[in-house]
């Protein structure tokens, strides 16, 4: 394995880590690139079953659960609020997060929307400068914000990813 690339969990997904001396753009947009495919890496592997499992006692919270809200925050943040666009919301105010998969979302599914929805992301961000500021009403945040927001969001979650693997087949990884 080339130097500062990361297996997944199940050994298949390898990422890079990014340059620890690039440039503010390159640093943030590489750094929630290789966060992204964590999450991806992290459920790698998993069934359904598995990826739906409740698997921490007291909480309702899915390895599935994680990848759709993680999915609609790189909606709301990058696509409707950053750019403007008229895209529909990932979830309303009967399920604020979106935490909850519907009976017709497979893990495949899911993954797949989440890197779709990571490469709008990308190009989105890829047509603005850092200081641009958000297009949405009420929003006022650039583009530098949204990165480094996502950055820690996305990290807070593969985290939450790392337990709830770690409790449904004994993989832990990076």
């Amino acid at each position: 394995m080339a130097a500062g690339t990361v297996r997944g969990m199940d050994g298949t997904l390898e990422r890079a880590r990014p340059a620890d001396d690039a440039p503010e753009r390159e640093l943030l947009t590489g750094m929630l690139d290789h966060l992204r495919g964590s999450v991806v890496a992290k459920v790698a592997g998993l069934d359904d079953e598995q990826a739906l499992r409740r698997s921490v006692p007291a909480s309702a919270l899915t390895a599935a659960g994680l990848v759709k809200h993680l999915t609609g925050v790189e909606r709301y943040w990058f696509s409707i609020d950053f750019a403007g666009l008229p895209l529909d919301p990932p979830w309303g105010d009967d399920a604020p997060g979106a935490f909850v998969p519907g009976p017709e979302e497979s893990l495949a599914s899911l993954v797949a929307g989440y890197e779709a929805e990571c490469a709008r992301s990308a190009e989105v961000a890829a047509g603005a400068a850092l200081d641009d500021r958000a297009r949405a009403d009420d929003c006022a945040f650039t583009l530098r914000y949204a990165l480094v927001h996502l950055i820690q969001e996305t990290a807070r979650h593969c985290g939450h990813l790392d337990l709830l693997r770690e409790s449904i087949d004994g993989q832990t990884g990076e």
